[in-house]
């Protein structure tokens, strides 16, 4: 990630400010690389098909896979998600905000490059503070996959970020992970059944 914003001016500004830079990139059509749960994650809007592309290539991920995006809230999710019957609905709910994702029936105007091949979108309303807090600054929900290439491991730090991804990236929004050593868990949201713990 470039150091010439958030880094360099780390020390002189306070998190709100920082956030505000974060979300312009985002607005702008940036990539940001910020703290979840468990590992950094690298964001884009996800409507934003060039910059959701360029997080593909800079993990080198095929756009097959689908990818996931997180949110503040639910209301941030119902443009990309059609909403289970309550009792399911009710029983997801319940896990957020959390480290939990599931996979919903995406809307039809959801793009490829969110979904892949799936007809389901991977979604989570973050239980992490600073991503949660990205997602409100930005005004939207955002594409969240880890900030690693393919078959590496996952960055836990910002230093880690900066080392895996070199100036790769618009802006480094640093802060501590949530502490989880397990990325989070998948489940189909249909049937409940766990894709990956």
């Amino acid at each position: 990630m470039t150091p010439r914003l958030e880094e360099a001016n780390a020390p002189e500004a306070g998190l709100g400010q920082r956030l505000r830079l974060a979300a312009h990139w985002i607005k702008a059509g940036g990539v940001v690389a910020y703290p979840t749960e468990a590992v950094y994650g690298l964001g884009c809007d996800p409507w934003n098909g060039a910059a959701t592309r360029r997080i593909l290539t800079l993990k080198q991920r095929p756009e097959s896979k689908g990818l996931i995006v997180i949110a503040a809230d639910f209301s941030q999710l119902t443009p990309f998600v059609v909403p289970l019957e309550a009792e399911r609905m009710g029983a997801i709910l319940a896990t957020w905000p959390g480290p939990n994702t599931w996979l919903l029936p995406a809307r039809p105007e959801v793009p490829p490059w969110l979904r892949g091949e799936h007809e389901t979108l991977a979604v989570r309303v973050t239980a992490h503070p600073l991503a949660a807090a990205l997602c409100r600054a930005a005004g939207r929900a955002l594409v969240s996959t880890s900030a690693n290439r393919a078959t590496r491991l996952p960055a836990r730090t910002a230093l880690e970020v900066r080392l895996r991804l070199g100036e790769a990236g618009d802006y480094l929004l640093a802060g501590p992970c949530g502490g989880r050593a397990q990325c989070s868990s998948i489940r189909d949201g249909r049937t409940g059944r766990l894709l990956r713990p």
